[in-house]
């Protein structure tokens, strides 16, 4: 197992210093759940609910997140976002709702966690607006499932890798 970067060797934290890494096209995939009550869900799909688009507000709220993620993990570094997506996949079935963010930024660091705090922010957006209906949702499996640029190259999970 790798080294953890963001300490030193008298365990003390510190921001990683990017200044002598070159710029590279970096892309981010992470992906989450968000599972409720049927009738909620029917509310989310049909945009009935009573405090409006759900999933629109979602999906802006997930863009904010990822522009501001910085300001909220306290060693990510401010990077230059080229684009953000959010993409929202209903399951009827299982009355859940698939959120994936892709990130896309030519930096000198990854966007994984831009992309893992889209999903999440996007996630409890929903929750926000649905929880007066349906407090038992439950947000699950966030995780990354691609990256690719910088010195580490390209990682995709495999299914059931944990």
């Amino acid at each position: 197992m790798p080294e953890f970067s963001h300490m030193d060797d008298k365990g003390q934290v510190h921001m990683v210093d990017v200044s002598g890494k070159a710029h590279s096209q970096r892309i981010a995939k992470a992906r989450c759940a968000i599972s409720m009550d049927s009738d909620t869900f029917e509310k989310i799909i049909t945009n009935t609910a009573r405090k409006g688009n759900v999933m629109e507000t979602a999906r802006i709220a997930g863009i904010l997140a990822a522009k501001k993620t910085s300001d909220l993990i306290p060693l990510c570094h401010p990077i230059h976002i080229q684009h953000i997506q959010i993409d929202f996949t209903p399951e009827k079935k299982n009355a859940s709702i698939g959120i994936s963010a892709t990130v896309r930024s030519t930096d000198q660091t990854g966007v994984e966690m831009e992309a893992m705090t889209a999903v999440s922010v996007a996630a409890l957006t929903i929750y926000d607006m649905c929880k007066s209906h349906d407090r038992a949702m439950i947000i699950s499996d966030i995780c990354l499932v691609y990256k690719s640029g910088g010195k580490s190259g390209e990682y995709i999970r495999e299914n059931g890798s944990r």
